[in-house]
């Protein structure tokens, strides 16, 4: 609910920090709450989609790249613009598994080890996008590895099916 509320500017509208307005291939860039923009080393922003249909990297293809390249072209302009950022300088991410069911992207700075933004749970939205221009259906069919902590309910079902 909390990013519908977003969405919807019915929360936190005056932390926006970038928005496309379209429908299909815009986004809303905002801060992450665990950042207090107070200082630029540990740089957090969130690109939340308008589409609601995209819950996960998975159902991602060839489809959604003018949204990709969007978020990631106007993301880094806006972060640019309003903090001094340039692109070079974020790590721009998607995670698998996500920390909830609406498609996202992670805007850090480089050299903030953000939680995450490590290579097992963090895919660079660069990379997504060269993934799924070459393979449409790419994250359909790929295996993709993620960490889970032991205390994840997931991680009981793996356990229980005999596969941990």
């Amino acid at each position: 609910q909390w990013v519908y509320n977003i969405l919807e500017k019915k929360a936190e509208a005056d932390r926006i920090v970038h928005e496309n307005p379209d429908p299909s291939n815009g986004f809303v860039l905002v801060p992450d709450l665990k950042w207090n923009q107070n200082q630029l080393d540990d740089l957090y922003l969130i690109a939340l989609v308008h589409r609601r249909d995209i819950k996960s990297l998975r159902d991602l293809t060839a489809e959604h790249l003018p949204l990709l390249r969007n978020v990631l072209q106007e993301g880094k302009e806006a972060i640019v613009k309003r903090f001094g950022v340039p692109g070079s300088q974020l790590r721009i991410y998607l995670h698998y598994q996500p920390s909830y069911q609406h498609l996202h992207v992670h805007f850090t700075a480089l050299g903030y080890d953000a939680p995450g933004s490590s290579v097992e749970r963090a895919h660079l939205l660069a990379d997504v996008i060269d993934n799924l221009a070459m393979d449409s259906t790419y994250y359909q069919k790929r295996a993709l590895t993620f960490p889970l902590r032991a205390d994840e309910p997931l991680f009981k079902k793996f356990q229980e099916a005999g596969k941990v």
